[in-house]
């Protein structure tokens, strides 16, 4: 599939582990990982004893109705893992991986409105990923947790 995903901000990542403030200017919750935590920041779920944070995120740039600010988690500290970012983290295994078996997609325009949303099952889900690419107002997806509707990040078309 030609998708890239977008890395959480480098610029929140800076302010979140230095200055302990999160999008909104509140001070992040410092945590150890109970195991199972989706850290966005490295597309994986953390692992019991790692140091993490619990931050107010926003992925959007642009005023409006749209325009949502929610929890997400980080490690803590800076890591030299590299997250795959032209393939999604989907599950290898019944609960295993950063996603699920089931998630969301939500379509949106380059002005930051929601074009179309759906849950989608994995195996689905570069088909349909793809159908809402082929769509020439969707600028980008992003793709959210099913039980609390949490961001987990942003999808692009790849630009050849």
């Amino acid at each position: 599939m030609n998708i890239k995903i977008v890395p959480i901000r480098a610029d929140f990542l800076q302010k979140a582990r230095q200055a302990g403030l999160d999008d909104q200017n509140q001070p992040v919750q410092k945590m150890i990982a109970e195991g199972g935590e989706p850290c966005r920041d490295l597309l994986r779920r953390a692992r019991p004893g790692e140091e993490i944070l619990l931050a107010s995120y926003c992925p959007f740039s642009k005023p409006g109705p749209y325009k949502e600010y929610g929890p997400i988690f980080i490690m803590a500290n800076e890591s030299n893992e590299s997250p795959a970012l032209t393939e999604l983290p989907l599950p290898a295994g019944k609960g295993t991986g950063y996603l699920a078996d089931s998630f969301i997609l939500r379509a949106y325009s380059e002005d930051e409105r929601i074009v179309d949303a759906s849950v989608v099952e994995a195996e689905n889900a570069d088909r349909d990923i793809s159908q809402l690419f082929n769509r020439e107002v969707v600028s980008f997806i992003l793709v959210r947790f099913v039980a609390y509707g949490c961001y987990g990040f942003r999808v692009e078309r790849r630009q050849q």
